[in-house]
């Protein structure tokens, strides 16, 4: 974002040349417009055309792929090339304040990503099912976060959406003018219970596990800007409980070990594979 404020404050000066000898209509020194256009530009956005805007995305875009691709080598991709092994299948919102590296340094091949409006399981269950039944994936978590626009929605009146956006607020199950954070909380919790009453026979044979979390770039938990916190394991929402559970003690204190990403340290946990000889590609059977 700040590079593209930067181009777009770059396009406005080329658009505009004549701005540094410009005047104010009663007749003030051209500085002093100066200054004042400069003050615009620091307090808001400057109108420009949509045709400009698109040029600054589209180049932020291609610049920032060109450096990332620059900066890694043949070695890092390799491993992709071969298929996907995620260590974990993540319901995430689509809201544009979330992404994957708020979760992990380096994503590639290790999240298995569905996202939607409000990190929802039963408008993305298609998703959600491949990345436990086919990618076998050990963790399946959902992430809610603090100022959550389809809470927010789902919480109002919508009536006035388009069909297709309110078929996708009618599936999350909060009451109406509840604050926006014990909404977010529910509606985690709410997705859990789902997971977990879908996937049932894997949770029951400890081929997975099902967190809750919210994403609090506000700390609004009071634990730190951009912290994630969880709320649920497997159904389990008491704090004190989630927090000594044999899973979270364990994953502080695991020393990361080296992956096959390059150079990557991390603890890896790799998914079951399918039994051999078998021509079913699920390494168990489902009722």
């Amino acid at each position: 974002m700040i590079k593209l404020h930067h181009t777009l404050i770059l396009t406005l000066l080329v658009m505009t040349p004549g701005l540094a000898s410009a005047s104010t209509d009663h007749g003030k020194p051209a500085a002093n417009h100066a200054v004042k256009t400069s003050q615009a530009v620091v307090n808001g956005p400057v109108p420009i055309s949509e045709s400009e805007q698109l040029k600054a995305i589209v180049g932020n875009l291609l610049q920032d792929n060109e450096a990332f691709a620059d900066s890694r080598n043949e070695a890092y991709f390799r491993p992709l090339i071969a298929g996907q092994t995620p260590r974990a299948t993540v319901v995430t919102c689509s809201d544009s304040r979330v992404h994957t590296h708020a979760l992990d340094s380096t994503p590639d091949g290790d999240l298995f990503m569905v996202r939607n409006i409000g990190n929802q399981l039963a408008t993305a269950e298609g998703s959600v099912e491949y990345g436990v039944h086919h990618l076998h994936t050990p963790l399946l978590i959902f992430v809610g976060h603090s100022s959550c626009g389809a809470i927010k929605a789902a919480s109002g009146d919508y009536r006035k959406e388009s069909k297709t956006i309110r078929r996708e607020l009618d599936t999350i199950k909060i009451p109406k003018g509840g604050e926006n954070l014990a909404g977010v909380k529910l509606n985690v919790n709410n997705q859990v219970a789902g997971a977990m009453k879908k996937f049932a026979h894997e949770v029951k044979g400890g081929h997975l596990t099902v967190i809750g979390a919210v994403y609090d770039f506000s700390n609004e938990f009071g634990k730190g800007y951009g912290r994630l916190n969880i709320i649920n394991l497997n159904g389990e929402t008491d704090s004190a409980r989630i927090a000594s559970s044999r899973l979270l003690s364990d994953a502080i204190e695991a020393k990361p070990v080296v992956s096959q990403k390059a150079g990557a340290a991390r603890t890896t946990v790799k998914p079951q594979a399918a039994a051999a000889g078998s021509s079913d590609p699920h390494p168990y059977s489902y009722p």
